[in-house]
């Protein structure tokens, strides 16, 4: 036994492992105290996997739904969903997780322009947070907290001030949100609607669909992947929402717009959100605007451990908790960013410079 013991330490010694020169117990001690991290290594390792397993194919399916939907509307991202699950698996999830918008167009004299005194009668503490604000102030920033998410709400009291802002590379390559903001003399910077991505690594140039800017369509482009319809504010400032023609745009007076979806809410009617909505939880971007013709842009922070992100039907609540009767998703996910006065304020998660990506389409206040 002696002589077998004294043939692992000279393997052992030839391998580099130890040093039989080295004290005998010193040795044992050394090498039990590896066995021991090896262990506890790999312990953990198969703990995380189990964890692992039990999320994606337990019996609780919050987690499936969430990875499923989150995966399968970023284009980018859907071999996530997969490589793991059967085609008949996410047929079902999806089905299971859906949103039906209002059949409606947005009537735009509901919209009433309103200026508030001193003796302002608040309806609950959501108007309040609205409309306590400094005298003649252009906005107010709201903090916004969910079941695992948090983000911001910017209250624009004059939204002839709002209009879309694009890269002045339109077409070639898309621009940072602090360029753009800092280019336009913009108070605030808020992304708008999606673009051309086909190889997943864009450089945002070309937007989905068509972007109308000082009344005038500056790019009409529609790919197979592209839905929503126009949201944009007409010569009289009011957000119309709906899906028709760019020469009904036109027509109907939109001076800003762009095409994305889906609509929220129209006309004081909330879309039916059911499951979480079909688009996952993510980074979001919303645009609103109240009875009284205050405008709302919604940014909610994902993919970070203080906020996991929102789904539609969270962004259905906020919006309706803060009185919007017309509101509209906007391009979300590593596009989701919000600038003010030159200052990043949310999170992003892009990657890259600040967490920031080149887009085409802002929404902008000068």
């Amino acid at each position: 036994m002696k002589r077998k013991n004294n043939d692992i330490e000279e393997v052992l010694s030839d391998e580099g492992i130890i040093d039989i020169s080295d004290d005998n117990k010193k040795t044992k001690k050394h090498l039990t105290k590896k066995k021991k991290i090896v262990i506890i290594t790999s312990s953990s390792f198969v703990s995380l996997i189990l964890v692992a397993l039990f999320l994606l194919y337990g019996p609780w399916g919050g987690f499936r739904n969430f990875w499923i939907t989150s995966a399968m509307t970023t284009m980018s991202h859907q071999y996530l969903a997969t490589s793991l699950y059967s085609d008949e698996t996410i047929r079902e999830v999806l089905a299971a997780n859906s949103i039906i918008e209002p059949d409606d167009v947005t009537n735009p004299n509901l919209i009433k322009f309103k200026k508030y005194g001193k003796t302002t009668a608040y309806r609950n503490k959501y108007d309040e947070q609205i409309l306590d604000h400094k005298k003649g102030a252009l906005y107010k920033v709201i903090d916004i907290q969910g079941k695992g998410y948090k983000g911001f709400l910017v209250a624009i009291y004059d939204p002839s001030r709002i209009s879309i802002a694009t890269s002045k590379y339109l077409k070639k390559r898309g621009q940072a949100i602090t360029t753009v903001a800092k280019d336009n003399d913009a108070v605030i910077a808020m992304n708008a609607g999606g673009f051309y991505d086909p190889d997943w690594n864009s450089n945002g140039a070309i937007p989905h669909g068509t972007v109308i800017q000082n009344g005038k369509v500056v790019s009409d482009f529609k790919d197979a992947n592209m839905g929503g319809g126009f949201i944009g504010f007409d010569k009289k400032d009011r957000l119309v929402l709906g899906k028709f023609s760019k020469e009904e745009a036109i027509k109907k007076g939109l001076r800003d717009a762009i095409e994305f979806g889906p609509f929220l809410i129209i006309n004081g009617k909330s879309a039916f959100v059911k499951g979480n909505g079909g688009w996952g939880i993510a980074p979001r971007t919303a645009i609103g605007q109240r009875s009284d013709g205050i405008a709302l842009f919604l940014v909610i922070n994902g993919r970070i451990p203080t906020s996991i992100g929102a789904d539609m039907g969270d962004l259905t609540e906020v919006m309706e908790n803060y009185g919007a009767i017309n509101a509209a998703n906007l391009d979300g996910g590593s596009s989701t960013e919000l600038v003010i006065k030159n200052k990043i304020i949310n999170t992003p998660v892009a990657g890259g410079k600040n967490g920031l990506r080149d887009m085409s389409t802002f929404w902008i206040v000068k």
